[in-house]
């Protein structure tokens, strides 16, 4: 499985980007999100951006990663708001990946 990693970047270039994770500071490919500026947050995945994120939707994201990690190391984790935005609605899928209408006839 792979788990996407808000990272926030530090130093732009043409086609990459260095951005902090905690501490960690790596190259990350930024290819299919275009220009970057440092300060920007982009979700990564195995080394390259695939989504520019808002600072709100990448806090979020650490949260719920952190808590992961807690329940990982088997420490309390407050689930239900590191996870409130999946609390009392049904999972839907993404626009790409739902049935097209006019050819399910």
């Amino acid at each position: 499985m792979c788990v996407g990693i808000p990272m926030q970047v530090v130093e732009a270039g043409i086609g990459h980007a260095r951005c902090r994770s905690g501490a960690e500071i790596l190259t990350i490919d930024t290819s299919l999100v275009g220009d970057v500026a440092p300060g920007t947050w982009l979700m990564t995945f195995l080394g390259a951006a695939r989504e520019v994120m808002s600072p709100e939707a990448a806090q979020r994201s650490l949260a719920a990663l952190a808590a992961l990690e807690a329940v990982m190391r088997g420490e309390p984790a407050d689930l239900d708001a590191a996870f409130a935005d999946l609390i009392g609605r049904e999972p839907q899928l993404p626009d790409h990946l739902r049935p097209i209408p006019e050819l399910e006839a």
